[in-house]
């Protein structure tokens, strides 16, 4: 593969990740919220739902992911109740300033980022994308040697934009030193969650 189309995926997959939308609202939110091992693990979720789709449009199956509509139905309800409910939780929590939390534990992020991973492989957009964009870079087929560097451009353009948010919301979450303020930002952390969980919901 050249040099030339590798570059023209990066640019055009770096314009998708990049867009606003439920998912970078979403590592916004947690960030602010949770901190930013909680915005990581989320963007690390969305990163594996983005990387399942490659590998099933390498071999072929992307069109099969688009007829299975009621698992992406399912996985894609099931993502956004859960935004939903973490949001309502956020929004009635009693407020605790970023220096007093206790670290997240483990097995505390495991659901958020199997989220991340549920809402991007329920994301009717997703198989679009790659059946749009993957024959116009590597042709009808898709070996071993080109899945490997496409998937690297991948992880590289979303270290970019996942690291990016979390950097930003982090240095922003710094400055939450007094009870009323955090309190302030989970309730819009909170509004911004229940908020993506409903576009979610409301994507076609």
């Amino acid at each position: 593969m050249e040099l030339s189309t590798l570059l023209a995926f990066a640019a055009a997959f770096f314009v998708f990740a990049a867009s606003p939308g439920p998912d970078n609202m979403t590592i916004v939110a947690r960030t602010l919220s949770h901190g930013a091992v909680s915005g990581i693990a989320y963007g690390a979720g969305t990163v594996a739902g983005v990387l399942i789709f490659l590998t099933l449009a390498a071999f072929g199956l992307s069109l099969v992911a688009q007829e299975m509509g009621w698992v992406m139905t399912v996985l894609r309800y099931a993502g956004a109740a859960y935004l939903v409910w973490t949001g309502v939780r956020l929004w009635r929590a009693e407020p605790v300033v970023p220096a007093q939390q206790p670290a997240a534990e483990r097995r505390g992020l495991l659901p958020v980022f199997a989220t991340g991973v549920a809402l991007n492989l329920g994301n009717p957009k997703m198989p679009l994308f790659y059946v749009a964009l993957l024959p116009n870079v590597v042709g009808s087929s898709l070996t071993p040697g080109q899945l490997l560097s496409l998937a690297a451009i991948i992880l590289a353009v979303e270290a970019v934009v996942v690291g990016g948010h979390v950097v930003l919301a982090g240095r922003a979450r710094r400055l939450l030193r007094t009870p009323a303020v955090v309190r302030r930002v989970n309730r819009t952390a909170g509004g911004v969650m229940v908020g993506a969980g409903v576009a979610v919901i409301a994507a076609r």
